[in-house]
């Protein structure tokens, strides 16, 4: 894609210190044309302090967009992200995934229209995760060695992605699959997010308005692109959000995928007519 602006858009819910990580971590880019949107579920004052210390210094535009606790709301703090956003490409990131300094550079890199990226994570179990939030470790300097042994110590879940970057070939999927959908790491064009009307808000509680839109962008007609060993976070641990209407949300993607919907029922325009 050409040099243009990129917008990325941060979910969080009162977690500071994870945020701060991940924002810090942001600004460390080798590609800094993009601007920082955080997507507030809810948070504190303790967010919206941790908000203005990181947007005093930072290196690239920095907005925060707020909405009221009432509950895993997560798909309209989205919206309200790509609603204040600037950019023609939005890579949807959570305040709990680290990106490597390339993160963008590699985005931006496969980047191509008629295609969202699908952006791939490292788990970092609850000791290790302690440690780098307790010691502000850098996540960045860790060596080769560094990260074989935190692998081997089961720090992290898998360790290959982070030492071998993958060139754009045959990352294309042109067949719809439900592996992977993961919006902690998700590039999508805005005009793509406009023909589908963005997340679907209807969806309430954790779980499945990730898939739910991933599905609705293929029929569209986005197709899909594997970020793998070339997009990686680190996935800070946190406990399991309650999963209450997990199977409600997840039977009513099953019946879109049959309905073929693209519409969201309640998106970026607000309430749409559901199916095509």
């Amino acid at each position: 894609m050409p040099a243009a602006l990129i917008s990325v858009v941060i979910t969080t819910y009162n977690r500071p210190d994870a945020l701060t990580a991940v924002v810090e971590a942001c600004f460390a880019q080798d590609d800094l044309g993009f601007e920082i949107i955080i997507a507030d579920d809810g948070s504190g004052d303790n967010t919206r302090q941790a908000v203005a210390a990181l947007q005093a210094r930072a290196p690239v535009p920095l907005r925060h967009v707020w909405q009221e606790d009432l509950g895993f709301r997560a798909a309209r703090a989205r919206n309200l992200g790509t609603l204040d956003a600037k950019g023609d490409y939005i890579i949807f990131l959570d305040g709990d995934c680290v990106p490597q300094r390339n993160f963008i550079s590699q985005h931006r890199k496969l980047a191509r229209c008629g295609y969202l990226v699908q952006g791939s994570r490292i788990l970092l179990n609850e000791q290790a995760t302690r440690r780098v939030l307790g010691q502000h470790l850098d996540l960045h300097a860790l060596g080769a060695a560094d990260k074989l042994a935190w692998r081997s110590s089961g720090a992290l879940n898998k360790v290959m992605p982070l030492l071998l970057t993958l060139p754009d070939m045959g990352r294309a999927r042109r067949r719809f699959t439900w592996r992977r959908i993961k919006s902690c790491n998700l590039a999508v064009w805005r005009a793509d997010l406009d023909k589908v009307n963005g997340f679907d808000e209807s969806f309430l509680g954790w779980g499945h308005e990730d898939a739910d839109l991933v599905l609705r962008l293929f029929n569209a007609g986005v197709m899909r692109k594997e970020g793998a060993y070339a997009t990686e976070v680190f996935h800070l641990w946190h406990r399991e959000n309650p999963r209450d209407q997990a199977s409600s949300n997840r039977a009513a993607v099953l019946q879109r995928a049959v309905d073929r919907t693209i519409m969201a029922v309640k998106g970026l325009r607000g309430s749409c007519q559901a199916g095509t």
